[in-house]
């Protein structure tokens, strides 16, 4: 439905804007080519027309976006419909413990260092020294 929708606003939209172009700001446009009198759909009934054809889509396009808006598909709170920010805040919001020691640690030892890193190990004996 809500494909739908987007379509219909995008025809809408294009056809508004090929009126709009159509139209000319001085009163010319369209209607400037009908200069005969005895028409049945004169100069001033292309106006006419042309003006209530703007305002019926440019209606039509508002409705169609409120439209749109009512149908548009609500994601669920999982992981998988929710936003990187989202995600991001709620990893970065994790309480984090400062100072305290590491799980299975001792009271009162010095967590372990990780391997090449802190003092430097003593340099082996050579042999036949």
């Amino acid at each position: 439905m809500y494909t739908f929708v987007v379509v219909l606003i995008v025809i809408v939209s294009i056809l508004l804007g090929l009126i709009v172009l159509v139209q000319n700001s001085k009163g010319g446009g369209l209607a400037s080519g009908l200069s005969a009198s005895n028409q049945v759909m004169g100069v001033r009934k292309t106006t006419d027309f042309l003006e209530k054809l703007t305002w019926g889509f440019a209606i039509s396009l508002i409705v169609l976006a409120i439209v749109g808006n009512l149908v548009l598909p609500k994601g669920g709170k999982n992981a998988e419909n929710q936003s990187l920010i989202q995600q991001q805040i709620d990893n970065t919001a994790a309480p984090t413990t400062t100072g305290a020691p590491a799980p299975g640690a001792a009271q009162g030892q010095k967590p372990a260092q990780p391997a090449g890193k802190g003092q430097p190990q003593p340099a082996a004996p050579t042999p036949g020294k």
